[in-house]
């Protein structure tokens, strides 16, 4: 298996929603999203019933020290990360066409999670782990620099309220962060129904040294969810994006 970036003895920072003031309060913190309802259909239960056991990564096992990404998914693979993979439309149809990578979908929305663990099985695509640690805090503390194929960020949410609008994830400091963790050449595919978010997620990008590219016609293999739709019938347009990490110089 792949060396994970920590020495065994190492203890991470604790994680979003865990960390505390000196005076053992909770810490008000700028997050990209917010904790919904837990509550399971029941499709979502009988999906998560029978396969979170094997599936799902429990968001405490990546706070011990020596966690093995590599061995949550039982081999060394190339690794695909999804951020925000939703109720798993695209997630399940993108990684059964990608048997040979590790498709790892972070998502918080654990109804969402239990969505993609019945869909990824009717796809065949059980080379999907789902975790519900925060994408942000998960890319800077556990995946190593250059470890990841491809990088997916499909609808963020836009917070579209402008007093809002710094709870985005695609911020400079993220892209530093995310740019890092790409392999010299691998690509970060984005895709948002928000123009003004897409504008942004330009003018950030483009100020990222690591990456160089910009809009680009709508990837043909990415489904068209149900949240896409919806954006498409309020007359949204979609903007899709890609980027490219420099590749490596002598």
């Amino acid at each position: 298996m792949t060396e994970q970036p920590h020495a065994p003895e190492t203890v991470r920072p604790a994680r979003p929603h865990l960390k505390l003031t000196e005076d053992g309060r909770r810490m008000r913190e700028v997050l990209s999203y917010s904790r919904r309802g837990s509550r399971f259909t029941p499709r979502q239960a009988e999906g998560w019933a029978a396969h979170q056991a094997d599936w799902v990564i429990p968001d405490e096992a990546v706070d011990r020290p020596g966690f093995d990404l590599d061995a949550r998914f039982g081999r060394s693979a190339p690794l695909v990360v999804e951020i925000g993979s939703g109720v798993g439309e695209a997630t399940a149809v993108l990684a059964a066409a990608r048997p040979e990578c590790n498709v790892l979908a972070l998502e918080v929305w654990r109804p969402g999670v239990a969505d993609g663990l019945w869909r990824a099985a009717e796809a065949g695509a059980d080379n999907v782990r789902f975790c519900s640690v925060d994408a942000a805090w998960f890319l800077e503390h556990v995946l190593a620099p250059g470890s990841v194929t491809e990088l997916w960020t499909f609808f963020p949410d836009p917070w579209h309220k402008k007093k809002h609008n710094k709870r985005r994830l695609v911020s400079p400091a993220f892209a530093s962060v995310a740019a890092s963790r790409l392999a010299p050449g691998a690509l970060w595919r984005l895709a948002t129904d928000w123009a003004d978010y897409a504008e942004q997620m330009v003018e950030v990008l483009d100020a990222e040294p690591l990456l160089t590219g910009g809009a680009v016609p709508r990837w043909a293999e990415r489904p068209v969810t149900k949240f896409e739709r919806k954006g498409l019938d309020k007359g949204r347009e979609i903007t899709d994006l890609t980027y490219r990490r420099a590749a490596a110089t002598d």
